[in-house]
């Protein structure tokens, strides 16, 4: 039994450009054919750690942040949306669109690593923000999410309201941090190199052929 590759992706439910590399990666797998070698865990981030429980109007927020324009917002999301449309993702921008906390999302997330769903589980929730216009915060939209995937939701949010299971995503995001990670997505291989950002698939196929053949 060939040893997998282990890749760990740090990134954050709403992050477009999360979406973006990890569809990109997944192509790059698939056209390499590699699928059964590649062991994926998806790590937390949270771009918006002090989001409040009512959210922030998305154009607002992003002009806060980062200071970008309207109309530098508007091309930039039409940049994600043609890039998504490629890889088959769509991103339904709206104008009373909201950036939302995300923390339960990731402890939820904890949860599906142990029945081998985090990968589903995260995009079903990344679509439901960006495709299906829901608030990933809202504990029904997380509740039929976790349905959707076929994860038992009672046990599962019963998390959410433990002191321990928020512990251990805290404890990881400082990890992560510590590791000198602090835009996503990351994408580390076998813990020992990395790259940032939604690489083209070529890209990920070179790293992969190279990781694979070593």
């Amino acid at each position: 039994m060939t040893k997998k590759l282990k890749i760990d992706i740090v990134s954050d439910v709403v992050c477009p450009w999360c979406t973006i590399g990890y569809k990109r990666l997944e192509k790059a797998i698939q056209e390499l054919g590699v699928a059964d070698q590649i062991d994926i865990e998806w790590q937390p981030f949270e771009l918006n750690p002090n989001m409040p429980a009512e959210g922030q109007n998305l154009n607002e927020h992003i002009t806060e942040k980062y200071g970008s324009t309207l109309e530098q917002q508007n091309q930039s999301k039409k940049m994600m949306t043609d890039a998504g449309e490629e890889l088959g993702f769509k991103f339904d921008y709206f104008d009373d669109m909201r950036m939302v906390n995300t923390f339960d999302a990731h402890v939820l997330l904890e949860y599906a690593n142990d029945f081998g769903k985090q990968t589903e589980l995260k995009m079903t929730l990344t679509k439901a923000f960006f495709s299906d216009r829901k608030d990933v915060s809202k504990r029904d939209v997380l509740r039929t999410a976790l349905l959707e995937v076929g994860l038992n939701a009672d046990e599962a949010l019963a998390k959410l309201d433990s002191d321990e299971a928020r512990l251990e995503v805290r404890n990881k995001q400082g990890y992560w941090k510590n590791m000198g990670v602090n835009s996503v997505p990351t994408i580390v291989f076998n813990r020992k190199s990395a790259v940032t950002g939604a690489q083209p698939v070529d890209t990920f196929k070179q790293v992969l052929s190279e990781l694979i053949a070593e």
